[in-house]
């Protein structure tokens, strides 16, 4: 997701050679440039660049090989991840003769909609009671604390290990709240899930033997999607949360690279948390910061596909973009903080690399706006260029970087789904659009991680919806961006007026794929200003009752 944006663009660049060609075919015919190739193939260069050309169209030219260095790295986690199938093993190496005694963490903020459902789930894990503790770590500023102590209550007075956590304050919001609960913690393993999971009955004895094995430290299972079928939107984010779950994680741990526990639906081994530094909460992404710091220390990871959790996704623009905003920011920040340890450590060069890929991708949202910039005005100086020349830069290009895309995500849907994974091919324009969509508010994430400007932890509303139709029960936690969402529809029409220039020299060929950037920029803004008007209006509902005032989101 985080290259879609800029994958487009460079597949215009690619076609938009041919309209010139077409439209001045006489004076620049393909007999013409043919022999041009074989003679000068940089003549058209140096007949009609100039300085100014030349300063316009480097940068150009480095984002785009930037971003398509990221596109290899997607082509390279493919190979991966089918050529080392044979490394991977469902079955753990042994089993416990005795099973260990575990403590299961539910770190909750304002989540009175959904916490009945994760309690009962976790309550019917099949464990034995007398080696099972249950922390619910609450921070809630609502309604949510009467609600979940209730819930707590109840389950307890049915013999149930669980007991209610509340701090007075958020100090550290969900890396404070899990090292709260870890101090008080009998557990030897720690199992944590986010309050959007439902976890199944068998998840703790299909996880807890793989921790027989000498130098496990964290086992990580994938996630699945209760409303994947909910909307376009909730598509997307499966498909894009699948390509995550099953080839990065999965060529990753197959490899022997380090990879990321995802801070829910996994179980560490205390003493790796503890090895690591524990938790520490200068970064949005905890998670992460400690998965590299852990795997730093010699502790081994393992991630278990097979074995399924079902979660929640955002059914809300803003929700989502909340979301994403967040992983982006935290991402850098980890990527400051972890890879300077990296380098001076003696973890071997290929894991550095790799470990470069992963906590920096998210640099291409602000390339991305770079690009953005650049758009039309290297249109201009490029539309009267010869586009065969060019073509042999922007070929290899587009093919390292749009079509890994396509590669990418078909691939995680064909591992998930081998009879209708051919339907992917039906979301792909619009997943590519939403992630050109995310590039305004994912870009200002990354510079504020970039320039050292901390934000709280901003959470993903939790809405209980799981079918077509159902409505929302928690519109009180609907959340609005204040400026972003205009941005992205001038972003959209600035986008609208390039099409309008193409049409007007001529140019077809480049409109189809400017359409991609102004459906992308205008879904994303106009979805954040609008979601949940519909619903008030259709309801006769009023604003104040369902989302008091506009909630900035840190994004």
């Amino acid at each position: 997701m985080i290259i879609i944006a800029a994958s487009v663009r460079l597949a215009l660049s690619s076609i938009e050679r041919f309209a010139p060609a077409l439209a001045f075919a006489p004076q620049n015919g393909f007999k013409h440039q043919l022999k041009t190739l074989f003679t000068d193939p940089f003549a058209s260069v140096h007949h009609s660049f100039n300085w100014f050309d030349t300063l316009l169209l480097l940068p150009y030219f480095i984002v785009m090989i930037v971003l398509a260095a990221y596109g290899i790295h997607r082509y390279t986690m493919c190979y991966q991840y089918f050529r080392y199938r044979k490394n991977y093993n469902p079955n753990p190496t042994s089993h416990f003769a005795d099973l260990p005694r575990v403590t299961i963490q539910l770190p909750i903020f304002n989540e009175q909609f959904v916490i009945d459902r994760l309690i009962e789930a976790v309550c019917a894990m099949e464990y034995p009671k007398d080696k099972l503790e249950i922390q619910v770590l609450d921070d809630s500023t609502d309604e949510t604390q009467e609600v979940a102590r209730g819930i707590v209550d109840r389950y307890a007075a049915l013999g149930h290990p669980i007991e209610y956590i509340h701090r007075t304050n958020r100090h550290g919001y969900k890396a404070g709240a899990l090292d709260a609960g870890l101090k008080v913690a009998k557990g030897e393993f720690i199992a944590i899930f986010d309050a959007d999971f439902v976890p199944p009955p068998d998840w703790l004895m299909r996880v807890i033997h793989h921790f027989a094995e000498p130098g496990i430290g964290m086992v990580q299972t994938r996630w699945t999607h209760l409303n994947r079928d909910y909307s376009m939107l909730t598509q997307i984010e499966a498909i894009l949360l699948d390509g995550h779950f099953v080839l990065e994680h999965g060529a990753r741990a197959r490899t022997g690279q380090f990879f990321n526990f995802n801070g829910t639906a996994g179980m560490w081994r205390r003493p790796a948390i503890d090895d690591a530094g524990g938790w520490q909460h200068d970064t949005l992404t905890e998670d992460t910061d400690l998965s590299y710091r852990s795997q730093m220390a010699g502790w081994k990871f393992k991630y278990l596909p097979e074995i399924e959790c079902p979660a929640e996704l955002p059914i809300e623009m803003t929700a989502f973009k909340t979301q994403q905003a967040r992983w982006a920011k935290g991402l850098i920040q980890t990527s400051i903080k972890v890879l300077p340890m990296m380098f001076r450590s003696d973890v071997p060069r290929r894991i550095k690399i790799e470990s470069v890929y992963h906590l920096t991708a998210n640099m291409s949202y602000p390339l991305m706006v770079i690009m953005t910039a650049l758009l039309i005005p290297s249109m201009i100086v490029r539309f009267y260029q010869g586009w065969f020349q060019m073509l042999l830069i922007d070929v290899p290009l587009f093919a390292a970087s749009s079509l890994s895309i396509a590669v990418f995500y078909l691939a995680s849907q064909r591992v998930l789904f081998p009879r209708t994974w051919p339907r992917t091919f039906l979301y792909l324009p619009f997943l590519m659009a939403l992630g050109i969509g995310l590039t305004v508010t994912n870009s200002k994430a990354v510079v504020e991680a970039l320039l050292g400007i901390k934000s709280a932890f901003a959470r993903t509303p939790k809405y209980r919806v799981a079918k077509k139709g159902e409505k929302s029960q928690a519109a009180k936690y609907r959340k609005r961006l204040v400026l972003a969402p205009w941005i992205e529809l001038l972003v959209g029409t600035y986008f609208f007026l390039a099409i309008i220039y193409c049409f007007s020299n001529h140019n077809y060929f480049t409109a189809p794929f400017l359409i991609l950037f102004v459906i992308g920029y205008w879904y994303t803004g106009l979805m954040s200003l609008l979601q949940g008007r519909f619903e008030r209006w259709r309801s006769g509902a009023n604003a104040e009752e369902s989302s008091p005032k506009p909630f900035p989101v840190g994004v």
